[in-house]
C-alpha cells in the first residue's frame, strides 16, 4: 500500500499485488559500484557468512525515514562482470530482487517468455506500477550466493511501452530512483516467487508480459521463470531469514544499523530459541489482528512500511499537506493490538502513535521514528511496518521449508 507523499516525507505502505501476494517499494540510496567506482567481483568462498549488513537512513534524497537497506551484488550470469548496487531496500512482506535501471552499469540479458519474445512485469503499488523486463542475474548477499535468479529491472529504456493495463491501474509510474525511492528493493517474504502458481496456467492482467518492440501481451509463466526470491535459491541458508535490529529511544534517533541473517535455525547466530510463532495464510501470507474491538482478517508485519498503517477514526490526520496519509494527535497515543496467526496463536503487540508533523519539524534530522503511524486504504487491513522489528529479532520463514519450531510459511518473535 505504498502510497505517495509530497515533501517532506512519504508515506511507505505494502499493497496487494498478483495473487494476493504483498509486495512493497520504497526506500533510497546512491547508485554504487565500489568506492572507486569500478566493478566489483564477489568475495571470494571460504567461511561463508550468512550475515549481511543492514540500515536505516535518510536515502538518496535525504527525506526517508524508517526504510531499511542492504547492499547486493549482482553479476552477468557465469561472469566476473559484477557491481555492488547499495541503497536496496530490504522487504519482508514482497518477493524478488527488483533493481531501478539508472543505478545498474551492466548489461544484464532479458529473459525469454514462452513464445520467445522478451520478457517484462508490471508490479502495481498503491499509488502506482513500476515497470521493466526481467532479466538473468547471479547474486551475492553477504556469502550467500545464487545463479541465474529472474530479477526485474525497473524503467530500463529498452522497454518503453506500457501495457494498458499496467498504466490505468496505478497513479503515477514509478520508475526512476527519485519516484521509486530506492535503487532497488530485495523481497525476502514468505514465497519463492512473486506471482506462483495463478501465473502458471494462465496469463494474468498487471503481472507478466511477452514484449515485442511495440507491443506487450499478457503470459502464463512456469514458477522457476518468475522473479525469484534468492533466499529459496541459496545452496545453504534457505529457508528463511532473521532481522536483527537494536532498541531506539521513544523520540527517534539519526541513524542505526543491524543484520539480516540468511537461515533459520541452521546456525548459531539464527537459532529459534524461544520464539512466538504465528503461522501465515498459505494463499496469501496474512495473519489477523485485533485492535479497537475489531477483528481485522488483513494483518501483516512488513519491513517495507515504513509505520503502523491502520484505521481509528478517532485519531486525526495531518493537516499539513506534505503529511497527508499521517496521524497526527494532539500528544502521543499508547495503543495495542493482538496479532493471531492461522495456527491459533496470539502475539501482542504495544506501540504508540506520535504527531508526524512534529516528529519533523523537532528532529528533522531523525531517519528512525519508532512511533510514525498512518491510515490504510485497504479495509480491513493491519500494516505493523519496520518500528515493529526495532528492538526485536523477527524470523520469516519461507513456506514449506522447514525449521525446529514449525514449517513455513510464517513470522516468529
Amino acid at each position: 500500500m505504498r502510497a505517495s507523499l509530497a515533501s517532506p516525507w512519504r508515506a511507505s505502505l505494502c499493497a496487494a499485488a498478483c495473487a494476493a501476494a504483498l509486495s512493497c517499494g520504497g526506500g533510497g540510496g546512491s547508485a554504487g559500484v565500489s568506492s572507486s567506482g569500478a566493478s566489483q567481483t564477489p568475495p571470494s568462498s571460504g567461511s561463508v557468512s550468512n550475515v549481511a549488513s543492514i540500515l536505516v537512513d535518510a536515502g538518496p534524497t535525504g527525506q526517508a525515514v524508517n526504510t531499511l537497506y542492504t547492499s547486493v551484488t549482482v553479476c552477468v550470469p557465469g561472469t566476473s562482470q559484477c557491481q555492488i548496487i547499495d541503497h536496496i531496500q530490504v522487504d519482508t512482506a514482497s518477493f524478488g530482487l527488483r533493481i531501478l535501471a539508472p543505478a545498474l552499469t551492466l548489461t544484464l540479458p532479458v529473459k525469454s517468455a514462452p513464445n520467445g519474445n522478451a520478457l517484462a512485469e508490471c508490479m502495481l503499488f498503491a499509488d502506482g506500477y513500476s515497470w521493466g523486463p526481467v532479466v538473468s542475474v547471479d547474486i551475492t548477499i553477504a556469502g550467500e550466493t545464487a545463479s541465474a535468479v529472474p530479477v526485474q529491472v525497473i524503467g530500463d529504456s529498452r522497454y518503453t511501452e506500457v501495457p494498458a493495463d499496467c498504466s490505468s491501474a496505478g497513479v503515477t509510474e514509478e520508475d526512476t530512483v527519485a519516484t521509486f525511492g530506492a535503487n532497488g528493493i530485495l523481497g525476502i517474504g514468505v514465497f519463492a516467487q512473486d506471482c506462483g502458481s495463478g501465473c502458471v496456467g494462465s496469463p494474468q492482467p498487471t503481472s507478466y508480459y511477452a514484449c515485442t518492440q511495440t507491443t506487450c501481451a499478457a503470459t502464463a509463466l512456469a514458477l522457476d521463470a518468475q522473479v525469484t526470491n534468492p533466499v529459496a535459491l541459496f545452496a545453504a541458508d534457505n529457508n528463511g531469514t532473521l532481522i536483527d535490529l537494536p532498541s531506539v529511544p521513544a523520540d527517534g534517533t539519526t541513524t542505526i544499523t543491524g543484520s539480516l541473517i540468511f537461515g533459520i535455525d541452521t546456525r548459531s547466530n539464527n537459532a529459534s530459541g524461544n520464539v512466538t510463532v504465528l503461522t501465515l495464510d498459505p494463499g496469501n501470507g496474512v495473519m489477523s489482528a485485533t485492535f479497537d474491538g475489531q477483528t481485522l482478517g488483513e494483518a501483516f508485519i512488513d519491513t517495507g512500511s515504513n509505520g503502523f498503517y491502520f484505521t481509528d477514526a478517532s485519531l486525526p490526520d495531518c493537516t499539513d499537506t506534505g503529511f497527508s496519509g499521517f496521524y497526527c494527535p494532539a500528544s502521543t497515543q499508547s495503543l495495542s493490538a493482538m496479532l493471531q496467526g492461522a495456527n491459533g496463536v496470539t502475539a501482542p503487540v504495544a506501540f504508540a502513535v506520535a504527531n508526524a508533523q512534529t516528529l519533523r519539524t523537532s528532529d528533522p534530522g531523525f531517519t528512525v521514528q519508532p512511533e510514525l503511524a498512518g491510515t490504510t486504504p485497504i479495509s480491513g487491513s493491519f500494516d505493523f511496518g519496520l518500528p515493529l522489528y526495532y528492538g526485536r529479532r523477527v524470523f520469516t520463514a519461507l513456506e514449506s521449508q522447514s525449521t525446529s519450531v514449525g514449517v513455513g510459511p510464517y513470522v516468529a518473535f
